[in-house]
């Protein structure tokens, strides 16, 4: 007989139990991934253990400070963990530093501003339209808010960033930050080139490497590591790790002041069972299968974007050197929207995505974004992305005509349902 007087204690129901509204929306999201071809460039699918540790009991504990220095009790092993993602993320990129606590990769370029520059500093970074980031001097976001902006671009006709261009600017604006990287420029980036142009204008070097993380460590991408005063990144998108971020550095001095920028600058307490995940996924990325992963990576979104060129679309640049590309509709008189939309309806997943010089609004866009990482990670290669490129060519090529022949419609649907089921999520 129960105690009248006993408190209740928390149940030990299942989520299916407990909350029947949010357990069938995440079973209804699991289907959807199952069932879709995921060509979203920022996204992934992490391995059941980097999903069982972002589940643990870590979840439960506080661990603010840093290990050694907590403001909690009952640490120790929240320190284990933060000190074995740090020794994993140092082996992987080759750095002396790295603070794994940041719960973004936007929140990482944040604690670096916090560090290094004061409310009407001057930043340059890659322009919005030519593939930079919002958190690189948008004027929709704190970066463009709180600081002064200026932006260097792709050239028009190549669509590849200037780097002459990048030194004229630099020069003449002398910016306390200078940024590299974006989230829909396919190209190899000239670390090299922006580190000898940042200490002629006395500038700190931030390389935000959100996108390309995964291939940088398996050597498929060039490292600004030997030359980035400091480097940004999610742990998610191509390093197949959990959603959050991370700051390299081999500057002990920078180190310093980059620690107390994210706490107690930034944050709060970390999210130690996501630093836990970020530990197991880093742990992946040292095998030696990550590095044929990887290669994979590059190799089938080349692939794709050769596939959809010679069907009769534009890739902006002439291609990729990583896991992204951009295509410009234009020439097909479609919209970001109309395609992102119409392709999502067969179960293929893109982003509507701005073009350089782009003359729609973000929201309608004239172009889509699609990347290779999540597709990869479920075994797909070369002749699989080919496919998903003649798919996406039949569809909008039936949307050209303002609307999509509901038969081809119906053939890709099934096309999308036969590939999936060939190459099962192990979850």
């Amino acid at each position: 007989m129960m105690d009248d007087h006993a408190l209740p204690a928390v149940n030990a129901l299942s989520l299916q139990q407990a909350d029947k509204s949010i357990w069938s929306a995440i079973e209804s999201e699991r289907q959807r991934q199952s069932g879709s071809i995921e060509l979203i460039a920022s996204e992934n699918f992490v391995s059941r253990a980097v999903l069982e540790t972002q589940g643990s009991v870590l979840t439960n504990k506080y661990a603010e400070g840093y290990s050694g220095q907590r403001y909690y009790g009952g640490c120790i092993n929240a320190d284990i963990v933060e000190n074995t993602a740090i020794e994993r993320a140092k082996a992987l990129f080759g750095c002396s530093y790295a603070n794994v606590q940041p719960h973004s990769g936007s929140q990482a370029n944040q604690s670096v501003f916090l560090a290094f520059l004061k409310p009407g500093d001057k930043i340059l970074g890659l322009d919005l339209r030519s593939g930079g980031h919002l958190s690189h001097g948008s004027r929709f976001n704190m970066s463009g808010s709180w600081f002064q902006t200026v932006s260097y671009s792709v050239d028009p006709l190549k669509n590849l960033i200037d780097m002459d261009e990048v030194e004229r600017i630099a020069k003449k604006e002398r910016p306390k930050l200078i940024i590299v990287g974006g989230s829909a420029y396919s190209r190899a980036l000239d670390f090299a080139r922006f580190r000898v142009i940042a200490d002629d204008v006395g500038a700190v070097f931030m390389a935000d490497i959100a996108h390309v993380a995964g291939l940088i460590v398996a050597g498929e991408f060039p490292s600004p590591i030997p030359h980035a005063h400091v480097t940004t990144t999610t742990t998610h998108k191509t390093l197949r790790g959990p959603r959050g971020g991370m700051i390299l550095t081999n500057n002990g001095e920078m180190a310093k002041k980059i620690d107390a920028a994210v706490f107690p600058g930034l944050q709060g307490g970390p999210l130690m069972h996501v630093i836990a995940a970020k530990a197991v996924a880093f742990h992946e990325a040292l095998q030696p299968a990550f590095r044929t992963y990887a290669r994979a990576v590059v190799e089938n979104a080349q692939a794709l974007c050769d596939r959809l060129a010679q069907g009769g679309l534009s890739i902006v640049s002439g291609g990729t050197d990583c896991h992204l590309g951009v295509v410009d509709l234009r020439p097909w008189g479609l919209t970001g929207l109309i395609a992102e939309r119409a392709l999502e309806q067969v179960g293929i997943t893109v982003n509507k995505n701005t073009i350089p010089y782009d003359e729609e609004k973000p929201f309608i866009a004239s172009g889509i974004r699609v990347g290779s990482a999540a597709c990869t990670s479920r075994g797909m290669g070369a002749d699989e992305f080919k496919e998903i490129g003649d798919m996406i060519l039949a569809l909008l090529g039936s949307a050209r005509g303002g609307a999509v022949n509901s038969r081809t419609e119906v053939s890709i649907r099934e096309g999308v349902v036969e590939l999936t089921k060939r190459f099962p999520l192990p979850y």
